[in-house]
């Protein structure tokens, strides 16, 4: 269905270009994995860019989603959204957060470089062709710069052939955009000139072809119209989707793909390139303000971890080894996939704490921090390297049923059994995860935990952000609240008093045992007033206490 053409660069052109080019990648996301040769062959290019835009697109959203809430203060002029800024900021920093494998950190890099031409005049509304080219140049040189060796014949040839050909047109950003997809499936083309893995294989290079769809979507966002599809770049010389022999990761190279988001200063970033670049191949650093994405190749997995730990603070750490068997790829080597447990459990968790005590319990986690709700391409990840044949995914948030609900059923189309149980808060799923026997019938364990999570009420103590009106009455910034099953029971001034105020009106309608969970700034002594309230006004009561961590509200409270 054609869409309505953006005639300038505004904030609802950034929105529906995320929107198209998640929809690009997703309909290539196979032919790119299968064609997916260089650095290695591990056949998950196209996913990692597509997990990659699908997080610069939900933070899109989600801005658009806080102005037509009222969360926010229309920009000048009166109209009502987001800025241009606002929106190539998100667009950045959602895929910074997300970014997937080598060509997602690229891609990641791209967009920033984007961002920050974009971005440059917080009031402008728009900008004309002439803007939109220097925004392609900038991300082309950003990328090329964040990448410690760049290569010819990669995504990055393929960029910077782009924005050569859209800083020389002259016109609308339809035309410099045509310009830009043009000049860059020209350069595609030619990738298996410039590199022996792709002549040998037979391909164009993935990463490049996947910037070709995102630059396709970019026509489209200012013309209406998908441009005419670049070729198909499968393999001949290798069956689809198993790499060539000279390219699989056994043949050379680091065995480990290392992954994680810092937060760390520039002069200890700079330390931290030199010492990778040592460790390993395939380095590339993108981010900047104090939050940076790490991508690395390496032998030695924990001294890049530890190199991230001496910069700064490495958090959703991810490792990959590149011959080890995951659920959706072969044995390059033709060793036998191992076996899969018969089931598993997938939850997401607001908090390091608590996905310590989900992991103990046998779970698989996916960490949400504050802020920033996983994608449903996490979650699929996450079912993965469950690496069962049935999943039980408990999301945790009454904001992740969507997600959840298009994870399992692409889990399900993987041919993996899934059971959604709508939990809505983290001390629900501790007690849907307390009756988990994974020996008894699927459905069976399904309605044990789906009981015994619908048996507990839950709560949380937080800190208002702004004046809002609530069930409870007018609250101000700073005040605290307490929320049961979602809506606001307890205005006050003070954490300890709200805390036993919301236990007392749970524990009102009956309950046996009382879930604490603590976050990193609950205050001293909440723990021994909440504790003695209980003993001493509801004899039958059993109380239990967890350090949930970082997880963004004050105190969780269930009530069972």
């Amino acid at each position: 269905m054609p869409q309505v053409p953006q005639t300038f660069f505004d904030a609802l052109a950034v929105r529906t270009w995320c929107g198209l080019a998640l929809a690009a990648l997703g309909r290539a996301r196979e032919e790119i994995d299968a064609i997916n040769v260089y650095p290695v062959a591990d056949g998950d290019t196209g996913t990692n860019l597509y997990l990659t835009m699908e997080s610069a697109a939900a933070a899109v959203e989600a801005v658009f989603a806080g102005h037509e809430a009222g969360d926010t203060t229309p920009p000048a002029g009166g109209a009502g959204g987001p800025t241009l800024a606002e929106a190539a900021r998100a667009m950045a920093h959602g895929a910074l957060i997300g970014a997937r494998g080598n060509s997602g950190t690229i891609l990641a890099q791209l967009l920033r470089g984007m961002a920050q031409v974009l971005a440059d005049d917080s009031e402008a509304a728009h900008t004309d062709g002439r803007g939109l080219g220097l925004a392609l140049r900038h991300a082309a040189d950003s990328a090329r710069d964040a990448v410690a060796h760049p290569v010819e014949g990669t995504v990055l040839t393929v960029a910077s052939a782009a924005a050569d050909a859209a800083t020389g047109t002259e016109g609308d950003c339809g035309s410099v955009a045509r310009a830009a997809y043009e000049g860059a499936g020209t350069a595609l083309a030619a990738t298996p000139g410039q590199l022996a893995a792709l002549a040998r294989a037979g391909v164009v290079d993935a990463g490049g072809r996947g910037l070709v769809a995102v630059l396709a979507a970019l026509v489209e966002t200012f013309t209406g119209e998908a441009p005419r599809a670049v070729a198909s770049g499968r393999p001949a010389a290798c069956a689809v989707p198993e790499p060539c022999a000279d390219d699989r990761p056994e043949a050379g190279g680091p065995a480990f793909e290392v992954i994680y988001l810092l937060e760390a200063d520039d002069t200890a970033v700079a330390r931290l390139r030199e010492r990778l670049d040592g460790l390993g191949d395939s380095l590339v650093v993108v981010g900047g303000d104090g939050l940076w994405n790490v991508h690395v190749h390496v032998d030695d997995a924990g001294a890049a971890v530890e190199a991230g730990v001496e910069a700064g603070r490495p958090y959703r750490i991810r490792i990959t080894h590149f011959g080890a068997e995951d659920a959706h790829m072969t044995s390059a080597a033709g060793r036998q996939p191992r076996e899969r447990a018969q089931r598993a459990v997938v939850a997401v968790v607001p908090g390091e704490g608590l996905a310590g005590l989900y992991t103990e319990a046998g779970a698989t986690t996916v960490l949400a921090r504050p802020g920033e709700p996983p994608a449903s391409g996490e979650l699929i990840e996450a079912v993965r390297r469950a690496h069962a044949r049935e999943v039980v995914l408990l999301p945790n948030d009454a904001d992740l049923r969507h997600t959840a609900a298009a994870a399992a059923e692409q889990a399900r189309a993987e041919g993996v059994r899934v059971a959604l149980i709508p939990t809505r808060s983290a001390v629900q799923g501790i007690a849907a995860l307390a009756v988990h026997e994974p020996d008894r019938r699927f459905d069976e364990d399904v309605v044990s935990m789906t009981s015994a999570a619908g048996a507990t009420r839950y709560a949380e103590v937080v800190i208002a952000e702004r004046q809002s009106w609530t069930m409870a009455g007018i609250c101000q910034a700073g005040d605290v609240l307490g929320l049961i099953d979602g809506d606001v029971a307890v205005i006050g001034d003070d954490v300890t008093a709200a805390a036993a105020a919301v236990v007392d009106r749970m524990l009102a309608a009956g309950g046996e045992m009382v879930t604490l969970v603590l976050g990193d700034e609950a205050p001293v002594g909440v723990v021994d007033h909440v504790e003695t309230r209980v003993r001493e006004s509801y004899l039958a009561v059993d109380m239990v206490v967890y350090r949930g961590g970082g997880q963004g509200a004050l105190l969780l409270i269930g009530v069972e």
